[in-house]
């Protein structure tokens, strides 16, 4: 019996520890196939933990973004030629994301690869999901970015929320921007290497701020203009205080801290829980411009309707109520009109069988009026015979 009861025990077990709830803790999907579009690996698939592998110089920026693995392989054709695959993983899409504005260069062309894509002559850098992927081929092909779109459509994605872009980049102005110069952050360590305005301790990371810088022509050269995103508009505000108080003294100091910032060419405001800051040689009226194309747009969905229709109308309620009404009454002359309609009827085809049938008209009766006069009058007679 006790051998019975650990069998079943044991089988429990193991199909609890092969439940979804175990399987999503389980090894994550290998980062590249074997094959797409033609090409097969050569080899083995090259995979660490280590952002250090991934990129000896910008480990710890990739460590900022959320990085967990890497891999890396090198494919090759029956027509002898090879493409060497890198592919890196975040936490999210916003890991991706931010890694591929760090590795994209000014002169890329803009490529529709996954999620977002860039080429440079046998170079291609694009994202899917929270995978980031740098292609480096032998010789490309007209056929290649084709290839390459089925390769991203073979990359594992993440699940839930984690698969939404930041929202924060969509806010940069697209009048006079410099193609391929916006840069998202989410730590001091991007901050830093980006060459923002601003340093890290005015931004406050800790406070849950994210970061996305663009550079834009104007008259006196190049500017930069900064969104600084937070999760309410009441750290925004205390923020810009901060912001506006360092920079008015100049007192604050560079990113590298060698020289106060230039109060002069610092101009800022917020919108929402957005901090915009633009900086560089701009004059008052480009600065107010560029300033004044940054508005933080809520998503707002309402539960209830705020409009009124007929059904909502309260005197097209009581007309329809009225209506109701008389057309109950109709329905009831209606039923009453057919029923005694259908009773004469049967009265004429078969009278005294259906309706008024003898036996169903007697009924007891007890007279007590009869017999209550009858005793009064023989009373009264009894006395006149006495007398």
């Amino acid at each position: 019996m006790m051998k019975v009861l650990r069998q079943i025990l044991g089988s429990a077990l193991t199909l609890f520890l092969a439940s979804p709830i175990f399987a999503a803790d389980a090894v994550p999907a290998p980062l590249l196939p074997k094959q797409f579009g033609g090409w097969q690996i050569a080899g083995t698939v090259q995979t660490s933990k280590d952002a250090a592998q991934a990129d000896p110089v910008n480990s710890a920026l990739l460590k900022e973004y959320g990085f967990t693995d890497f891999a890396t392989a090198t494919y090759t054709r029956d027509d002898g030629r090879n493409v060497r695959l890198k592919a890196a993983r975040f936490d999210d899409t916003s890991g991706a994301y931010g890694s591929f504005t760090f590795y994209k260069m000014p002169q890329m062309l803009t490529e529709k690869i996954g999620d977002q894509g860039a080429a440079l002559n046998e170079r291609v850098l694009f994202y899917r999901g929270n995978i980031l992927v740098d292609a480096d081929f032998g010789k490309l092909t007209a056929m290649s970015a084709a290839e390459l779109r089925e390769l991203a459509s073979l990359l594992p994605l993440p699940a839930g929320n984690t698969r939404n872009l930041p929202g924060l980049p969509a806010y940069l102005p697209t009048q006079s921007y410099v193609k391929n110069s916006a840069k998202y952050v989410v730590g001091s360590i991007g901050l830093q290497k980006i060459n923002a305005p601003l340093p890290a301790q005015l931004v406050d990371f800790t406070a849950g701020a994210e970061v996305v810088l663009g550079n834009y022509n104007s008259s006196g050269g190049l500017a930069a203009l900064m969104l600084i995103s937070y999760p309410t508009p009441q750290i925004a505000a205390e923020s810009l205080r901060r912001i506006d108080a360092a920079t008015q003294l100049g007192t604050a100091p560079k990113p590298d801290g060698a020289v106060a910032l230039d109060a002069g060419h610092i101009f800022t405001k917020r919108t929402g829980p957005i901090v915009v800051v633009a900086s560089g040689p701009l004059s008052s009226s480009e600065a107010t411009a560029l300033l004044a194309s940054v508005n933080y747009d809520a998503d707002v969905t309402w539960n209830e309707n705020t409009s009124f229709n007929k059904k909502d109308n309260l005197a097209n309620l009581l007309v329809n109520i009225i209506l109701l009404c008389g057309i109950l009454m109709g329905l009831a002359l209606v039923a009453g009109i057919a029923f005694g309609g259908i009773r004469i009827m049967v009265q004429r085809i078969m009278p005294q069988r259906v309706f008024d049938r003898p036996e169903g008209m007697e009924f007891i009766s007890l007279h007590l009026s009869d017999n209550g006069a009858q005793g009064q009058d023989s009373k009264v007679s009894s006395s006149i015979k006495a007398s």
